[in-house]
């Protein structure tokens, strides 16, 4: 089973997106809505609060290298519910025959 790749946001999404759950939304409203899990998107506002949101040691990323990590993450998945769907196929032909 392949690893999902570790998604990389830029320093603009990681903000706007804390800024919402500031404005009074909730963070599994917006994490869903962005794709996020719950945790990163806590651990954002957590970091935020304490200034550390962007620190020194956070890697510059592209918009082009953030779509193709959240594309990545997505094929992997898309490819596990694919073989989830094959077994099941197979699992409920084999009870027909």
């Amino acid at each position: 089973m392949k690893k999902i790749p570790k998604q990389e946001y830029t320093p603009e999404f990681r903000e706007l997106s804390v800024k919402r759950v500031k404005a009074g939304q909730s963070v599994g409203a917006v994490a869903r809505e962005l794709g996020l899990i719950e945790q990163t998107l806590r651990n954002w506002v957590k970091a935020a609060a304490a200034g550390k949101l962007n620190g020194p040691g956070s890697k510059v990323v592209t918009p082009e290298q953030m779509e193709l990590s959240r594309v990545r993450a997505e094929n992997i998945r898309l490819k596990r519910e694919n073989e989830i769907l094959k077994k099941a196929t197979a699992y409920f032909a084999r009870d027909v025959l």
